[in-house]
């Protein structure tokens, strides 16, 4: 089974080569697919030297910072594009083990899994080094989820799972609108309504120990207020498998 793992970047110097050669390490083969918004920190130099030395590493770069949403569609299609079994989404900033990623893809490969979602709150809260206010911002958004939509899914918000490419196949007949973390949410609503397995992987997250954090107040109010329209919608949609 072939594997990649998408990884958006902006301003990401600090963090980027240790990433990729953490999974390039692991005992499971990894393809990498950082998608690049312009860091004008030079994040995306360091990733052409790095091509030179891992032949798993790829690069998609863009014009501007365009958000989340969009460069996480950007890599699906070349991923899809290029026929890969495993479709994974993963920060660069070490919030998301890397080891962890060999346990995305035993949930999907050996459990049967169509989405597993590395998850902060399955097992109670696994997050280390966040202020108690965002630790609560997350958590509760996730509740909030799960009473507008109805899904059993913990960690609504979570960015790092791995899709089977049917799955991808299948979401992108269906108009995703959120461009922020309201994205993440809409992914898996989609999923969940088209009736695929998901399962929750228990991770611990931790903060970032390099470079700045891109969340805002306006990524969790895109998400506040898109997750009514997006139940709204379902309501009138019909949610069909190729």
């Amino acid at each position: 089974m072939s594997n990649i793992v998408i990884i958006p970047t902006y301003k990401e110097r600090e963090n980027i080569e240790a990433i990729i050669k953490a999974i390039s390490s692991l005992n499971v083969s990894f393809d990498i697919l950082v998608i690049d918004d312009n860091s004008p920190d030079g994040t995306a130099s360091i990733v052409k030297e790095l091509q030179k030395s891992f032949s798993n590493l790829n690069l998609v770069e863009r014009s501007g910072k365009l958000g989340l949403g969009t460069a996480y569609t950007t890599g699906f299609k070349w991923a899809l594009d290029k026929g890969y079994d495993f479709i994974y989404e993963m920060d660069a900033d070490f919030s998301h083990d890397p080891l962890d990623l060999v346990r995305l893809f035993n949930a999907c490969n050996d459990q049967g899994a169509d989405v597993a979602i590395g998850s902060r709150y399955i097992s109670g809260v696994n997050v280390v080094d966040w202020p108690l206010s965002r630790v609560l911002m997350s958590y509760c958004a996730s509740i909030y989820v799960r009473i507008i939509t109805g899904m059993k899914i913990m960690d609504t918000t979570a960015g790092f799972v791995c899709y089977r490419k049917e799955v991808l196949e299948n979401i992108k007949r269906v108009h995703i609108r959120s461009k922020g973390y309201g994205f993440q949410i809409e992914m898996k609503f989609v999923a969940w309504k088209l009736g695929y397995k998901i399962i929750e992987i228990p991770i611990i997250f931790t903060d970032r120990k390099l470079g700045s954090s891109k969340m805002s107040g306006g990524i969790f109010s895109e998400a506040f207020i898109g997750v009514p329209r997006m139940k709204a919608k379902s309501l009138f949609s019909k949610y069909r498998r190729n």
